[in-house]
C-alpha cells in the first residue's frame, strides 16, 4: 500500500485516494442511517459519524490491502 497512485501525471498518495472512496462510502452509509430514523438513538451525532468514517476507511484499507498488487 506503500506508494502513490499515477492520475495523469499527478502522483497521489494511496491512502488520499482510500480516504476519498471511505468518504464517499460514508455519505451514503449516513444517507441511509437518517432515512430509517437511527440516529433518533444516537447521543452525539457528530462522534457518531467519526466513528462510522474511521470504520470505513479501516475497511476500505484492509480489503485494498487484500485485492490490490504489490
Amino acid at each position: 500500500m506503500i506508494g502513490e497512485i499515477d492520475i495523469f501525471g499527478v502522483f497521489v498518495p494511496t491512502v488520499l485516494v482510500l480516504m476519498l472512496i471511505a468518504y464517499l462510502i460514508n455519505i451514503v452509509v449516513r444517507k441511509v442511517l437518517t432515512l430509517i430514523g437511527f440516529y433518533r438513538f444516537v447521543w452525539h451525532r457528530s462522534v457518531f459519524d467519526l466513528g462510522i468514517y474511521v470504520f470505513v476507511l479501516a475497511a476500505v484499507i484492509v480489503v485494498s490491502h487484500r485485492y490490490m498488487p504489490n
